[in-house]
């Protein structure tokens, strides 16, 4: 008698803002699922896949898992993509007594202190002010060091934690804020953010922001012909194909938030056969074609859940959870362990530079050398190039 599927439920978003990176975490997960079950499962059962379109909106999020758990009766769940959609879904977690594998959450376990939350982006214990950290610390390198910062981003839970951690490291480098605001998450005409942050005469300026409101600022800022010495930050949206293809020669300069790029430095074991079996399904998938940003990472955080399952040779929640905490995996995106919030304790967050992109061809985001690597040192693939409005 064939052994009854193991059910993972999750939610995904499928339509709205986030649907490109959505349905490339989805392809990704259906790899998974279909590498486990030529290994021949988990714990002897084939891996069954339940999922739903979030909308890219965290609201569908509660009652989404809710019938995920309820009526469709998973076993194990995961989450969705992004900080906002993550945060409704951690109180049904731990009401129910659930480990959590989320993708691409930003410090959302400060709020909570769960103790079956992990979070496979590599931020470290300290997200809140990793996700910027690189980008100041890159800042303070330039001659002469840089005095003023423009801080700003969209009034939603992203926004607003980025650009917390954000103030905090520019004030640490002795460097004034003389912009700090954050604008409503309707925006669509940014070239008022723009006028207003060029009154302020930044030498830098750090933008967090989700997919849309980046290419609308960064548009805003070509047409004002924004000067500073260096433009970027926690813009989601970048390191999207669809984006670097659209926006094209208007990425030069641009200094930004990423977890992978092709470089010699990220060369992790598995990687490339994962991305060239990736590409190879995108179109027909309707994913992102390149698969640089979540892929690798949704893949890995069911690489990681799927050797603690084996480890512990049961689905027992906490048992999982305590393993996740004292074990190192390995995966597509390199070694992985788990510090006290469940965010992984070996802070990876790249700062990468757009260079030398000439017209909308996607190959050229293949090579080295177009997105290098300037932070950290270990991953180091070459130096700053400033200032950004010389390179626009």
């Amino acid at each position: 008698m064939a052994a009854e599927p193991l059910k993972i439920g999750f939610g995904m978003a499928l339509t709205g803002p986030l649907a490109g990176t959505g349905r490339a975490a989805l392809l990704a997960t259906e790899m998974w699922a279909a590498d486990q079950n030529a290994r021949g499962g988990l714990l002897g059962r084939p891996i069954e896949l339940v999922y739903y379109d979030d909308q890219s909106n965290g609201a569908t999020v509660p009652g989404l898992y809710s019938k995920l758990l309820d009526v469709d009766k998973v076993e194990l769940i995961v989450s969705g993509y992004a900080t906002n959609m993550i945060a409704p879904l951690v109180p049904i977690a731990m009401q129910r007594g659930l480990v959590l594998m989320s993708l691409f959450g930003l410090a959302v376990n400060q709020q909570f202190h769960y103790d079956r939350y992990f979070q496979i982006v590599p931020s470290g214990d300290d997200p809140t002010h990793e996700f910027s950290r690189g980008y100041i610390e890159v800042a303070s390198s330039m001659a002469p060091p840089p005095r003023t910062i423009a801080l700003v981003g969209a009034d939603a839970e992203f926004g607003r934690i980025a650009l917390e951690g954000a103030r905090d490291n520019a004030e640490k480098h002795g460097l004034k804020v003389v912009y700090n605001q954050r604008y409503p998450p309707a925006t669509v005409d940014f070239a008022p953010v723009i006028r207003a942050i060029q009154a302020a005469e930044p030498e830098i300026v750090y933008v967090a922001a989700y997919p849309a409101d980046t290419v609308g600022i960064i548009r805003a800022a070509n047409e004002a012909r924004l000067k500073a010495r260096m433009f970027g930050g926690g813009m989601i949206g970048l390191q999207y194909a669809a984006v670097k293809q659209q926006l094209g020669p208007l990425l030069n300069g641009i200094v930004y938030w990423d977890v992978y790029v092709p470089a010699p430095t990220m060369n992790f074991p598995g990687i490339v056969d994962f991305l060239v079996r990736y590409q190879a399904k995108a179109a027909a998938a309707g994913a992102d074609p390149l698969g640089f940003y979540t892929p690798p990472y949704a893949y890995a955080r069911l690489q990681v859940l799927a050797q603690a399952i084996e480890a512990v040779k049961s689905l027992d929640q906490a048992a999982i959870a305590a393993y996740l905490h004292k074990t190192r995996f390995s995966t597509v995106v390199g070694d992985i362990a788990f510090g006290e919030s469940g965010e992984p304790s070996d802070p990876r967050a790249l700062f990468v530079q757009y260079r030398g992109i000439a017209g909308n061809d996607l190959e050229q985001f293949k090579r080295p050398g177009t997105q290098v690597i300037l932070y950290p040192p270990a991953y180091k693939s070459g130096d700053f190039v400033y200032p950004y409005d010389a390179q626009r």
